[in-house]
């Protein structure tokens, strides 16, 4: 996927400066694709550029007016054509599992060093659940009264929410096999 069709898919659910699309990203589709202001802005650009989106001057009554992106029948086009192809699963990179593989051949403080690493690690995702888990509440809290594209949504961020618990599990898991390392 590239940044193009994220920045369409956030423009069609709503039209927005390139502010609000950074804001967006931070709040809820950076759980799933990250990108910076400067990206954001940088392909806004390029895509205004080819014709997939357009951008109109808003006045904001004291305030620099802002340009308001929305998405043109050939961003349209883009990203219908994009959804019909074929998802490859992604290939594992995770430095962790690597290290905790590696922990057989550590001496005890090394162990020690990795089981810390091992609890740090477990705190960010602790703390990205908990974040999921807040705008849960805070942008779903009825869920029976959602539309067509805001349960699209909450079904993406329940999958990142399924994720975090996953890991969360699985790092109990390393953390309890790695303190019962050598006590056999």
């Amino acid at each position: 996927m590239a940044l193009e069709h994220a920045i369409l898919v956030s423009l069609l659910e709503q039209p927005g400066s390139g502010y609000e699309l950074a804001r967006r990203f931070e709040r809820s589709i950076g759980r799933f694709w990250t990108a910076t202001h400067q990206q954001i802005y940088r392909v806004l650009r390029r895509m205004e550029d080819d014709g997939w989106v357009t951008a109109e001057e808003v006045g904001q009554g004291g305030r620099p007016d802002k340009r308001s992106h929305s998405v043109t029948d050939a961003g349209r086009e883009i990203l219908t054509t994009w959804l019909r192809d074929p998802v490859q699963p992604e290939a594992v990179r995770h430095e962790l599992a690597v290290k905790v593989r590696g922990a057989a051949f550590a001496d005890a403080a090394g162990r020690t060093a990795l089981v810390a690493e091992v609890e740090r690690y477990r705190k960010t995702h602790e703390d990205t659940l908990a974040r999921y888990l807040a705008g849960e509440r805070r942008d779903f809290p009825e869920p029976e009264a959602l539309d067509d594209g805001q349960r699209l949504q909450h079904v993406v961020l329940r999958g990142g929410i399924a994720y975090e618990r996953m890991v969360l599990a699985w790092l109990d898991d390393v953390l309890d096999t790695l303190r019962g390392l050598g006590r056999d």
